[in-house]
């Protein structure tokens, strides 16, 4: 087996001397594999250098946010890591946002550049460039040599998650905060140039880029880029390419396990599955335990992080409602109302920053706050820790329990949806005079999402009038499975609607 060089943890790291060492130690290794065909990783360092120089020749400079709406393929990769070459900011467009989500993520972060597939993505940016475009300048450019300085403890990319007050925040990682995961996994010996990793989930959301590709380039694995997630297809990228590890979510696990079109032999090189983002139904748990083996083990990430906070260890009992224990390199707490840490079985808010003693202190650093949002930003980073928001307890082993996240966040199939996003378009029109939306249980799903309606006096509205205006302002995930009216809504003392007495009915 190829022995991986080791990483210094006594210095930021930066994608630069990540890919040198890469392509020095395995130039003609399968680095990435996609639609579009495959890289080496000597292929990869040259594409990489001549993003970069497009990106110089557009004017982009160091700072400037390059907006990036592709598909899953090797573009999207090498969008990334050029825009990182230049010493600019990564922002990712999910593809099947709709137009006002678009326009919202372009205004908010103010890119000089937007690269699409979509010739008719009208979201406002200064200049356009489509795929084709795009492809031929990275073609006919020099490679940018040698790459300029860059700070890899800077702002590099800002991924955008939805929140309470229906808007999406920008959260700003440095290159030094989206390799640090993977460089810790390839130090601990999760993963090894042997390894072959399949990225199913949209590779604009930053969290997919740092599980995969950046992971894989500091393990000199492989990582291939699935353009599809039904079962039929990634069971033949499995079989194909020899994959051994994934990271999804329960749905696609679901149907994988279910499809009658799958042979179990096709996913015999699948050593290392993971699966998150979700609750699991017992039934898929029951089905990833027969065919792999072992249990699937859960994790608590976010956004914030980037990623994993906490994870189970498979090799290790799994105790049922855990998140796992904290990851080596990051000090997790859970905080009283007066910031200071509960006892062992209260609940508090989860909390989580640096190490501050030990062989991993100060290796990981926090999230650099949201884009624009100062205050925010100071109130959720005090004290040196990020402050989820989320409530949780530990027990007397450190295993960490969820008891509230977020809110009522509902995640649909691995898709993170907050209420307040569907609520916000809802209540907008004049039709509805107030509404309530909630998760329900689905065993395919994790969670449906269910709209509770009341019309306003006088006025007729449809389920489907309503469902039509959700898909016209919203992505297809977050549009409502079903469409209720009531009357009236239950209440708080207050005077607030009562979620959880809505949820119920």
């Amino acid at each position: 087996m190829l022995e991986v060089p080791p990483v210094d943890f006594g210095q930021p790291l930066s994608l630069g001397p990540l890919l040198e060492r890469a392509a020095a130690a395995v130039p003609d290794k399968t680095a990435l594999v996609g639609a579009r065909g495959r890289l080496t990783y000597a292929e990869l360092a040259d594409e990489v250098s001549r993003t970069a120089a497009a990106l110089n020749e557009l004017g982009v400079r160091a700072g400037d946010r390059v907006a990036v709406s592709l598909a899953n393929d090797i573009d999207i990769v090498t969008a990334l890591m050029g825009i990182w070459a230049q010493g600019a900011v990564f922002v990712g467009v999910h593809t099947v946002l709709a137009p006002p989500e678009k326009r919202y993520l372009v205004d908010d972060c103010e890119p000089s550049l937007y690269i699409t597939a979509d010739a008719d993505d009208d979201v406002g940016a200064p200049r356009v460039i489509v795929l084709d475009e795009w492809r031929a300048r990275v073609a006919g450019a020099d490679p940018l040599t040698p790459w300029p300085q860059s700070d890899p403890l800077a702002v590099a990319a800002i991924a955008y998650t939805s929140g309470t007050t229906g808007n999406p925040k920008g959260v700003m990682h440095s290159q030094h905060n989206a390799l640090l995961p993977g460089a810790v996994a390839v130090a601990r010996g999760s993963y090894d140039a042997d390894d072959v990793f399949l990225c199913v989930q949209p590779l604009t959301i930053l969290n997919l880029q740092v599980l995969n590709p950046l992971t894989t380039a500091q393990a000199l694995g492989t990582c291939c880029i699935a353009n599809r997630h039904d079962p039929v297809s990634l069971a033949r990228w499995i079989k194909q390419e020899g994959v051994t590890h994934f990271a999804v979510v329960p749905t696609v696990a679901y149907d994988l396990l279910t499809h009658p079109d799958v042979n179990p032999e096709d996913l015999a090189t699948l050593t290392k599955p993971r699966v998150g983002g979700a609750a699991m139904p017992e039934s898929v748990k029951l089905l990833f335990e027969e065919r792999f083996g072992i249990k699937p083990a859960t994790s608590y990430a976010l956004t914030e992080g980037p990623t994993l906070v906490t994870r189970q260890d498979p090799d290790r009992p799994i105790i049922e409602g855990s998140c796992g224990q904290a990851l080596p390199h990051i000090d997790v707490q859970v905080l009283d109302d007066d910031d200071r840490p509960a006892e062992v079985g209260e609940v508090g808010e989860i909390c989580f920053g640096p190490r501050p003693e030990g062989p991993w202190a100060g290796v990981y650093r926090t999230m650099l706050g949201y884009w624009g949002r100062p205050e925010l930003s100071a109130e959720v980073l005090r004290d040196g820790m990020v402050h989820s928001g989320d409530l949780g307890r530990f027990d007397s082993n450190g295993e960490l329990f969820i008891v509230e996240r977020r809110s009522q966040m509902i995640i649909r199939g691995g898709n993170n949806i907050y209420p307040a996003e569907i609520e916000r378009v809802l209540g907008a029109d004049s039709r509805v005079a107030e509404c309530c939306v909630v998760g329900r249980p689905d065993d395919r799903l994790g969670e449906a999402v269910v709209a509770f309606v009341q019309s306003a006096p006088g006025v007729a509205v449809g389920a489907e009038d309503l469902i039509a205006l959700c898909q016209a302002n919203l992505a297809p995930y977050k549009v409502p499975d079903e469409v209720c009216f009531v009357e009236a809504f239950p209440r708080s003392p207050l005077g607030k609607i009562a979620r959880a007495q809505v949820q119920a009915i």
